[in-house]
């Protein structure tokens, strides 16, 4: 992989493991802006695990092989797709809060939303992210050749977005999360749903 353009965001510690790469999501770290009022008013949107990113203009793929190394809940290794605080999506390989390892997407604009996929009986998965204008689709695939749709959804954001690894720890004391073959094509694809 190479991370010549990329930046952080809340940095944290990367160590390279043969053909991974490792980022240490610090205990309590998480994007998301909950949707559940707490006594009449929403929480503070949080956004301060570990993201290491580059800027890509206009339409991509985006994918990565991703290894989380799950011992808490929510636990997780995703690609994220950024402008601000307040509009963002994540694609996440997380374990869940109903004890499966789950391929999760959480789109936030203002609010976010989570929605948990399919349960992964393995310890690692590919995820895709893929843009056409304001239209996005995640994926997931076993073996990195076939992708499944997750789902497909329209989030108004800059022509210009950071794109990238986020390691996440919320209710856990931290951990590493482990990426491979991140790969982030400039291109458009001729169909979302079918995610090429």
């Amino acid at each position: 992989m190479d991370f010549t353009s990329f930046e952080w965001l809340n940095e944290s510690e990367m160590a390279v493991k043969g053909d991974e790469v490792a980022i240490y999501a610090p205990a309590g770290t998480d994007y998301f802006n909950n949707p559940v009022p707490e006594n009449g008013k929403l929480m503070k949107p949080q956004g301060d695990a570990p993201f290491y990113y580059t800027e890509v203009e206009g339409d991509f793929v985006a994918k990565a092989k991703v290894r989380p190394d799950f011992e808490t809940t929510y636990d997780a290794a995703c690609i994220m797709v950024i402008q601000d605080e307040n509009a963002w999506v994540k694609a996440a390989f997380e374990k869940s809060d109903f004890g499966t390892n789950a391929v999760v997407s959480v789109v936030t604009n203002r609010v976010s939303d989570d929605a948990n996929g399919c349960n992964i009986e393995g310890d690692s998965v590919w995820l895709q992210i893929a843009r056409v204008g304001n239209n996005f689709a995640v994926h997931y695939s076993l073996d990195g050749q076939k992708y499944d749709m997750v789902r497909l959804f329209s989030l108004p954001v800059d022509n210009t977005v950071k794109v990238g690894l986020e390691a996440q720890c919320p209710t856990g004391k931290g951990g590493y999360r482990n990426f491979s073959g991140l790969s982030i094509e400039k291109k458009t694809i001729g169909n979302l749903r079918a995610g090429r």
